[in-house]
């Protein structure tokens, strides 16, 4: 039997059409019934108007796995202006117990850990619903950003044998076979191997963080949406993709989800005249003169200058995004190539948004003799990098990258309080379920 979508219906009016779904909605008054059916789309009532089909749904209650026959006839008053009437009802899965958070109303009015306990029936909310449906678009227009200009899109190991970016700490320990494994912190050292391979690559995949922070920003284990890109003549054609991305995706949630943003009650961003840029020491600058913060020289913004900046520059200078850049070299990576003109800093970057920083990323070091001598400044053991280091012997371009949160990037879209509202199924310092 061919089955209709609860967002179709208004292009079947006067026909018989079948829905298959969850009841969202059951209002029972006297003979007559009205059921808000649920789908994947969305939502489309049914008129029970007596007799046995009404029988049906005395023992009926929300969350019943239902299949409705009826004729479609055109109601403004009902979503997508139309509704189902002579209805014939098949329950297919009843609900076994009550269930104890309201999940149809549009407020659920539950704390964060009775929601992220709830997982599996809270998700089912509409407005649960929405927030992974900007999601999906945001990870779906990346890789279509991409893809059309040429990127490939690879998949790295995450089992790995020891880290860039921290050299084992901050990282989860796993038995490999009797031998010592770990979860992988970054797809950095992979990415720029395949540069040489690809010149253009990306990736979206998980990545895991042993940071024990339980704090509204952080999470363990978070899908981090990756790109390398070779042959650059700086780091700024990085930032300049960012924000061509970043204007794409903008223009889609507009045209395609103006809906899921008002109901979470949040305004889509725009970027005028592109994304600003500062460094960081004129950031700091502005903090001390604007704000009375004395942090002109410290290695990093904390999270309260990261608000503070953005919103000095939504204010002064109209973005609600800003690129914050050049690094100390001891706060970044050792692959981070250092500004030639300004040895102490990077040619690296941040970008912040409402308030929380979104991305890192920036121009790598290229060259394998810069590698070797960039590792001794810091006491680092090249031996303990030799996999990654030797794709450097053989020829590698100038390259750059960066990598953006998804669950952070959603969370400042959509303006949700906790990073953990943006995971489907968040792992933290002390949540390892459901």
């Amino acid at each position: 039997m061919k089955r209709t979508l609860t967002t179709q219906i208004n292009k079947e009016i006067g026909k018989e059409v079948t829905l298959f779904g969850w009841i969202h909605k059951l209002r029972k008054m006297g003979g007559i019934s009205f059921l808000v059916l649920r789908d994947r789309n969305g939502l489309a009532q049914a008129v029970i108007d007596g007799g046995e089909e009404n029988d049906k749904l005395k023992e009926l209650t929300t969350e019943t796995v239902v299949k409705i026959t009826g004729k479609v006839v055109k109601e403004e008053r009902a979503p997508h202006g139309a509704e189902l009437h002579d209805c014939k009802i098949e329950i297919i899965s009843p609900v076994k117990e009550d269930i104890s958070i309201a999940i149809n109303k549009k407020e659920m009015n539950v704390n964060i850990d009775t929601l992220l306990d709830n997982r599996p029936i809270t998700l089912r909310n509409p407005k649960q619903r929405a927030i992974f449906e900007v999601q999906s678009a945001i990870t779906d227009e990346f890789r279509k950003f991409l893809e059309k200009r040429d990127f490939t899109e690879i998949n790295t190991p995450k089992i790995v044998s020891s880290g860039l970016e921290t050299g084992g700490a901050e990282m989860f320990t796993i038995d490999y076979f009797k031998k010592k494994a770990y979860l992988s912190q970054s797809p950095q050292m992979y990415k720029q191997i395949m540069v040489g391979v690809y010149e253009r690559v990306f990736e979206t995949a998980y990545i895991y963080r042993a940071e024990k922070h339980n704090t509204s920003r952080h999470i363990n284990e978070y899908v981090s949406l990756d790109l390398e890109m070779g042959f650059i003549d700086s780091y700024e054609e990085i930032m300049d993709l960012e924000a061509e991305f970043l204007g794409g995706l903008l223009k889609k949630l507009e045209e395609n989800y103006s809906e899921e943003f008002g109901m979470l009650s949040s305004e889509i961003p725009v970027i005028k005249k592109g994304i600003p840029r500062m460094k960081l020491s004129e950031a700091q600058e502005i903090l001390e003169k604007e704000y009375g913060e004395k942090c002109v020289g410290e290695p990093d913004l904390e999270p309260k200058h990261e608000k503070q900046i953005c919103e000095y520059t939504a204010k002064q200078l109209g973005s609600e995004f800003v690129f914050i850049t050049h690094y100390p070299s001891k706060k970044r990576p050792f692959y981070t190539m250092d500004d030639p003109k300004i040895p102490k800093e990077t040619l690296s970057f941040d970008l912040l948004f409402r308030g929380l920083e979104i991305t890192t990323g920036g121009q790598r070091i290229h060259l394998y003799e810069e590698y070797l001598e960039k590792m001794k400044s810091r006491g680092m053991n090249t031996k303990d990098f030799e996999d990654y280091l030797s794709v450097f012997k053989y020829g590698m371009p100038p390259h750059g990258g960066l990598a953006i949160g998804l669950e952070r990037i959603t969370a400042r879209l959509l303006n949700l309080d906790n990073i953990r509202e943006a995971s489907l199924f968040p792992r933290d310092i002390n949540r390892l379920r459901p």
